[in-house]
């Protein structure tokens, strides 16, 4: 067997930590147009009625996830030139750029339910190639290093770019494709401004991630390789990689903890425009600002979490950092429920959303930072159970988890628009106290408790610092038999480039 574990050492250069990183602002930019546009488009602009709009985006989901894990095996076991990863991050860019252009832009005079197609087709196959990306691109930086701390580094600037792409969409969107104009005071409503909206999110998105794919194609060398014996891949083999993931017990509660976890994203994400346009009646001018919060949380995320992981293990850092963020969003709404908080209009209220905005930032991108790195340190369980490494599988798995929650989480978003009766191309300021009132419910104590029950599941996680070089000693032990084995005969077998026990200096 050809050595599977080529790792580079500890320290990875600052400049692929940059542009691996480079790729999650583009799949940010990309995902934060649909997600956070996308349904409010369907819905307030051209009409179509929520529950079919939070349909499309739940069957997208739920597509995309399926294709994840399919396109993690195959990456795992694809062999070449180019590496497991690089190949279908060229593949990817192209597709996606057509589809967020497509998507935005349906034909007019649609009736409903040929809106809905529309919608759902190009969102389905948007999420698939994105998917087709995504996956090996995280898979690439769980396998660029092998130290305990500096997986969370790469990890960190992955988080940190990625929140970039997010909130900067969010920022120019509101400044520069949705300002308020004389016809359209609240610039979301403009239907005008989706086209130029669409292609610019489309020829960033794309640059950005074909500039990811060329710019790290250096350390394709270094990489993991795909052991020779390792069968190409096949629905036996893909079912074989499954239950290989399955069997680890800490990556089942790292799942199980994601679905509920998802759940309340989902969730929040599906109502989020329309608590900030509806309930709290802040024009697209004040949300923008919001970019200050969402920022400055993940610049002190992206300082501090690697430092957590220094001084504590990654599943403290997780199970805090889960509470923090199933509570500190439902704060602000819990609030004005009861009275206790600024009404819409008031001076000190957009300031205060801006810093629960950051705090809840912060939070979500140190959990996010320790569970993507706590990822890399399972792959290592699995190279010592079963001979090769499975970052594709355990990463899309997860994604797999995520997206069918998130798409639940979407369509009660949707289904809780019409529950609670809010009307379509609603005006703020003209919707009933009562329905808000409503629908804050749905966003605040309710959504939290999934959160929560995700906790628990997270407690659940083994892994510490003392097992990790346990499975380290193990990892080098496998790597020099492997290496030996491979050597020519009388030659000494030749020690793995970069043993995973190095640490950073």
């Amino acid at each position: 067997m050809a050595s599977s574990a080529q790792i580079p050492g500890a320290r990875v250069p600052l400049r692929t930590k940059f542009f691996f990183g480079l790729g999650a602002t583009a799949e940010s930019i990309t995902l934060a147009a649909v997600g956070g546009y996308a349904m409010f488009y369907y819905n307030q602009v051209l009409g179509l009625p929520a529950t079919l709009a939070g349909l499309a985006i739940t069957v997208s989901l739920v597509l995309d996830g399926f294709a994840d894990p399919i396109v993690g095996s195959l990456s795992d076991r694809t062999r070449g030139k180019l590496g497991r990863r690089h190949p279908y991050m060229y593949l990817a860019p192209v597709p996606v750029a057509l589809c967020i252009v497509a998507l935005f832009n349906p034909p007019a005079a649609f009736s409903h339910l040929w809106l809905f197609v529309w919608f759902s087709g190009f969102i389905v196959t948007l999420r698939v190639f994105m998917a087709v990306y995504h996956v090996p691109h995280l898979a690439l930086g769980g396998e660029l290093s092998g130290d305990y701390t500096e997986r969370s580094r790469i990890m960190s600037w992955n988080n940190l770019l990625g929140m970039i792409g997010t909130a900067g969409t969010s920022f120019v969107a509101l400044t520069f494709f949705f300002h308020k104009t004389a016809e359209y005071p609240r610039g979301l409503l403009n239907p005008h401004a989706y086209t130029p909206f669409a292609f610019a999110v489309a020829g960033s998105g794309m640059l950005l991630l074909l500039a990811s794919a060329w710019f790290t194609r250096d350390r394709i060398a270094l990489l993991p390789k795909t052991p020779d014996d390792l069968p190409a891949f096949s629905p036996f083999e893909f079912m074989k990689d499954m239950g290989s993931a399955f069997s680890n017990r800490n990556y089942v509660f790292l799942l199980i903890a994601y679905f509920f976890l998802s759940l309340m994203l989902g969730i929040r994400q599906g109502l989020g425009l329309y608590m900030n346009t509806f309930f709290w009646e802040f024009t697209s001018e004040q949300i923008r600002w919001f970019v200050i919060g969402t920022i400055s949380g993940y610049f002190l995320g992206f300082a501090t979490a690697a430092r957590l992981h220094g001084r504590f293990d990654k599943k403290i850092a997780i199970i805090v950092t889960c509470v923090l963020l199933a509570t500190i969003p439902a704060i602000a709404p819990s609030l004005r429920i009861l009275g206790l908080f600024p009404e819409p209009g008031q001076p000190m209220l957009l300031p205060l959303i801006i810093i629960f905005t950051g705090l809840g930032s912060c939070v979500a991108s140190i959990m996010s930072i320790s569970v993507m790195s706590a990822l890399a340190d399972i792959a290592d369980e699995n190279e010592v159970r079963y001979g090769y490494r499975q970052e594709g599988v355990l990463y899309s798995t997860r994604a797999l988890f995520s997206k069918i929650d998130a798409a639940i989480g979407h369509f009660f978003a949707g289904m809780a628009l019409d529950i609670v009766a809010f009307p379509e191309k609603a005006q703020p300021g003209q919707v009933d106290r009562q329905t808000l009132m409503d629908l804050a419910l749905v966003d605040a104590p309710i959504a939290t408790i999934p959160g929560l029950i995700a906790v628990f599941f997270y407690a659940r996680y083994k892994i510490n610092r003392k097992s990790y070089d346990a499975t380290q000693a193990q990892l080098q032990v496998l790597r020099r038999e492997r290496a030996a084995k491979a050597a020519p005969a009388g030659q000494p077998g030749a020690e793995p480039d970069g043993m995973v026990g190095e640490t950073t200096t």
